[in-house]
């Protein structure tokens, strides 16, 4: 992005108010921020100009990386941004608030490039001082507020409770839950919701399949087969040995709920053995059940309001919701004429429904095989009186493979999120799966996640993790502690870079958590760890022999802790653990 920087010769007059030194890419930005805006206005009034529009705003300031690091910490094209609505040339500009930078705090030269790129190089003790930010912070660094003020609903996984959980969700769970830690970790107010669609006819289908089972007689037609049937009709009757007794409406029923109540047990488990716990387990049930005052359902209710809002209409005996004035492809029936409500009466009901618990903004994370829920969906919120393009978000995953996975012995015809847990490991699924994005369709390599190589990404990052605590530990009995912090003295290249990905932490929280792409964070850790493996090959932490034990290592310690404590930060935010030893 950037050329090769001019340096400056002359100073400013007189120096720039600071709060405190520059040790951060959002406090340059602040002090860019204050420092154009001096510059815009004393340019007007050398003009006479009054006007006091400052032209850009704070969030117009953004900082880069620069691609190459001989070309400093950050780069800004603010000077190219400004420049033609203040009537400037851009370099020129450039220059003017480049001299002014030079004299903040923590900045070691500031240099224009190209057309009007300003290239910042911070110094040594202001860049290294993030260690012990970091250190201090914890589990906290990372964390920040660009999502605060925001009231989310995150809708993920929820399979029909009628089977295990297969591949498909496999993915959904982890992305979902990812997307949850970041938006958390963001500042965001937010729910992490599973909807068990425990109603209507599959319900009906799971428990006769249950009871045929358990009766020793074929799969009822439409139902569903596989060992876990069979498995489910055993449990049954262990808990209800008498159930072959009663009346077939009545067996029919207990064995479809407690099939259910154990199928969903089996879910609830498989997804808390994966790190993925659901702030609401919502069920579908509780649209359909009537209020004993009002001898309405949330249905009903739903119904009425959507009529409030002038979108219901009647035709051939059926209710409608004109949706196409959303979008939609097509007006949807909400109630049948034979008075049975729809699906998409249950899915009004079920948003108006997260409205009403405070959520504003709703996300609905679905399968490939869900296009076309986008616009009923998004229509729906408009007849519910919502904003779509606000309101109301649907994220689409894509399908993943995994070479050689078999199908699952018990169901049949899938392949289980258990059986994958125990062949590739909880760690191993979890990370290669939020690493890539939603969209984009998926094959993994099974032989490589089982692989202790540098080529397996999580053993790559975790091993890296692994041997920031080793450091410690062989520190610790050399005598090395982090009794004394000389920032100044971190001038190697590769603790340069490693303190300038570090700063990168935050920003890659808060743009992962916006974009609702969590894979930011696991690709990042692993640009730390390379960093951090060529730090350790170049920066000793423990002296060699008789060398004396010096503040320079003191310092080090700290950086290794720090890069540690990114690592397991960022591994969390994806549900993945960060070993001790390996």
């Amino acid at each position: 992005m950037c050329a090769t920087g001019i340096g400056h010769r002359r100073r400013s007059p007189s120096p720039v108010p600071v709060e405190s030194a520059v040790v951060n890419p959002d406090q340059l930005a602040d002090q860019l921020y204050a420092i154009i805006t001096r510059v815009v206005e004393a340019r007007r009034a050398a003009e006479g100009d009054s006007v006091t529009d400052p032209l850009l705003a704070r969030t117009d300031i953004r900082l880069e990386r620069p691609k190459n690091r001989d070309h400093g910490d950050w780069a800004s094209n603010a000077a190219m941004r400004l420049a033609k609505p203040l009537g400037a040339n851009p370099r020129e500009l450039a220059q003017e608030i480049a001299l002014e930078s030079e004299r903040l705090d923590g900045v070691a030269s500031a240099e224009v490039a190209g057309p009007g790129f300003i290239n910042f190089r911070l110094d040594a003790a202001a860049a290294g001082a993030l260690a012990k930010t970091i250190v201090d912070a914890g589990e906290a660094y990372g964390q920040n507020v660009t999502q605060a003020g925001a009231s989310i609903n995150l809708e993920f996984v929820s399979a029909n409770p009628t089977g295990p959980l297969h591949i498909g969700h496999t993915r959904w769970a982890a992305l979902g839950d990812s997307i949850a830690r970041v938006l958390k970790a963001s500042g965001a107010k937010l729910a992490s919701e599973y909807y068990i669609n425990d109603a209507g006819s599959q319900m009906d289908k799971f428990g006769a399949s249950v009871l045929a089972a358990a009766k020793g007689e074929p799969t009822p037609e439409g139902g569903y087969p596989g060992q876990y049937i069979a498995d489910l009709a055993a449990a049954v009757l262990e808990r209800e040995p008498g159930l072959l007794e009663l009346p077939d409406d009545q067996a029919l029923e207990r064995a479809r709920e407690l099939a259910y109540e154990l199928q969903l047990a089996e879910i609830r488990q498989a997804l808390k053995d994966f790190n993925v716990e659901f702030d609401v387990w919502f069920s579908e049930r509780e649209l359909h059940a009537k209020n004993a005052q009002t001898d309405m359902s949330l249905v009903d209710d739903a119904l009425e309001r959507l009529r409030a809002q002038g979108h219901v209409f009647e035709q051939d005996d059926a209710v409608w919701v004109r949706t196409t004035d959303f979008g939609d492809d097509k007006d949807r029936v909400i109630r049948r004429s034979n008075g049975v409500y729809t699906y998409f009466a249950a899915d009004a009901a079920y948003y108006l429904n997260k409205s009403d618990r405070g959520f504003q903004h709703k996300i609905y994370l679905l399968g490939a095989d869900h296009h076309g829920y986008v616009h009923r969906l998004r229509a729906l919120a408009g007849a519910a009186g919502d904003d779509p393009d606000a309101d109301i978000e649907i994220l689409i995953g894509q399908l993943v493979s995994i070479n050689g996975a078999k199908l699952s012995k018990r169901a049949g015809n899938i392949i289980e999120l258990t059986d994958l847990q125990k062949w590739l490991g909880t760690d191993a699924l979890r990370y290669s799966l939020a690493r890539s994005p939603a969209d984009s369709p998926l094959t993994l390599d099974p032989e490589l996640l089982r692989s202790h190589s540098n080529d397996n990404p999580v053993y790559y990052v975790q091993y890296a993790h692994a041997r920031t605590r080793s450091v410690a530990r062989n520190a610790e009995v050399a005598g090395v502690t982090r009794s004394a912090f000389a920032p100044q003295l971190l001038t190697h290249e590769t603790e340069s870079a490693l303190l300038g990905a570090l700063q990168e932490f935050p920003r890659i929280v808060a743009q992962a958590a916006e974009l609702r792409e969590p894979h930011r964070v696991a690709r990042y850790v692993e640009e730390v760890a390379g960093l951090y493996h060529k730090w350790y090959d170049n920066c000793r932490v423990i002296p060699l022999g008789e060398e004396p034990i010096t503040d320079l290592h003191r310092t080090r310690l700290w950086l290794n802790d720090a890069t540690g404590q990114v690592i397991r930060n960022g591994l969390a935010l994806v549900g993945v653990s960060a070993p001790e030893r390996m």
